[in-house]
């Protein structure tokens, strides 16, 4: 079977020939350019700059010689343009990193240092305004920037909050159109990131692409705004969703039933111990909406949809069902409530745990390649029952994870499946 097909019988919670395996589909699965280069290296591949792929988190394009050197199902097709304002794609620069790699940034990849040093990213690379990101020289990937104006509660205005969400260009359709056929021609599952279903995703909040944001920017006053401006909120979520499905019936209409995943929120709901918020206020504030886009791509699309959402979550897993989302990630194992094996029990009827895999906090980093391994065929024993899960591991492979812990998780993949 095609990695594509053993996808479909995944995410259709059918026992698939072997776990499906996703590194680096989209800005939530994927691996930073510094644990990139060391994998491609390990296993003896041409040796040349990996290409930055989200500038933001420094995530690396995982490219077709090293998906088929460790076996990866799953194709990732990436917006034209990035969370820090420009285009993504060719014509590429080189860039020398604080810790010495050599990268292939996109041309209008613009930075500067700092009076400590640290390194300033500006909006569309425009280095007449303020910067709008930051990489601590200590760091290996950027931090936002707010630029939150004084708020005037009596003026707020909606459209402020949506500046960064418009209609999608006819220019946009034929590049998605284009990226899918790619695509869909490896033979792999194929996750589109096609964007503007975000619904309060703390990462975009602050706008690092846009000039000079406006309405609220700040990630303290949107969280408190969720409650405080309730009303406010809804109405942004209102449009937002309502523009999203808009757009989303153009890109069908262009890409058809060609892609297998659509990411369509990286909203976080948990912290390490426990929610953000309470059930009520997810079932009043994002339950609606959520609802509204996933209801249009089930009823017009053979899509699965993908919920991002880090942090101690099970209390929410039947409110994401009940939202209409098919795929949950990154399921994070080490956090309060998130035990394996009650969550595939109680849950894994209805949804796919992409991710979950191997703990990215203590295990990957810090643990012994054996201790790796057991962790990696435990939780596929717990999780690959009757389908419904892709191996992923909680969250992005960070800079520093020892080369042979990534090895030995892939090894151990591969033992589970023969």
């Amino acid at each position: 079977m095609t990695s594509k097909e053993l996808l479909q019988q995944t995410l259709n919670h059918r026992q698939p020939g072997r776990i499906v395996f996703d590194m680096g589909s989209n800005a939530v699965t994927g691996i930073h350019v510094k644990a990139l280069e060391n994998l491609r290296n390990f296993y003896g591949l041409e040796r040349r700059p990996v290409r930055v792929i989200e500038p933001y988190q420094m995530l690396g394009l995982v490219e077709p010689d090293l998906m088929d050197a460790i076996g990866i199902d799953v194709m990732g097709i990436w917006g034209e343009d990035n969370l820090l304002g420009y285009n993504n794609n060719p014509p590429l620069k080189l860039f020398k990193t604080f810790w010495g790699q050599e990268l292939l940034v996109p041309e209008k990849f613009s930075t500067k240092k700092d009076a400590n040093g640290d390194l300033l990213s500006f909006p569309n690379g425009d280095e007449s305004i303020a910067p709008s990101a930051k990489m601590p020289i200590s760091s290996y990937f950027f931090d936002a920037i707010e630029r939150q104006d004084i708020i005037d509660d009596s003026n707020l205005n909606v459209q402020d909050n949506l500046e960064e969400f418009s209609p999608i260009t006819e220019k946009s359709l034929a590049y998605w159109k284009t990226e899918t056929m790619k695509a869909q021609a490896t033979g792999k599952g194929v996750m589109a990131s096609f964007g503007g279903t975000g619904l309060g995703d703390i990462a975009l909040v602050p706008g690092m692409q846009l000039k000079h944001p406006k309405g609220i920017r700040s990630i303290s006053e949107w969280y408190m705004s969720t409650i405080m401006r309730n009303e406010y909120v809804h109405e942004i979520f209102d449009r937002q969703s309502e523009l999203a499905i808009e757009n989303l019936t153009k890109i069908f209409a262009s890409v058809g039933n060609n892609i297998d995943v659509v990411f369509l929120c990286g909203t976080d709901f948990g912290t390490q111990n426990s929610t953000f918020c309470a059930p009520e206020q997810f079932d009043d504030l994002w339950m609606p909406y959520y609802r509204r886009i996933n209801d249009w791509i089930h009823a017009n699309t053979s899509w699965k949809t993908f919920k991002h959402s880090c942090g101690a979550v099970e209390s929410f897993m039947g409110r994401f069902i009940d939202a209409g989302f098919d795929i949950i990630n990154p399921v994070q194992i080490n956090a309060s409530g998130m035990d394996p094996k009650h969550l595939k029990e109680t849950y894994g009827q209805h949804l796919t745990f992409w991710g979950g895999g191997v703990d990215t906090q203590i295990t990957l980093p810090s643990k012994s390649p054996e201790k790796v391994r057991e962790e990696v065929l435990r939780l596929c024993e717990i999780f690959g029952k009757d389908g419904g899960f892709v191996f992923n591991t909680v969250h992005n492979i960070q800079a520093d994870v020892p080369v042979m812990n990534i090895v030995a998780m892939i090894d151990a993949i591969r033992e589970f499946n023969t």
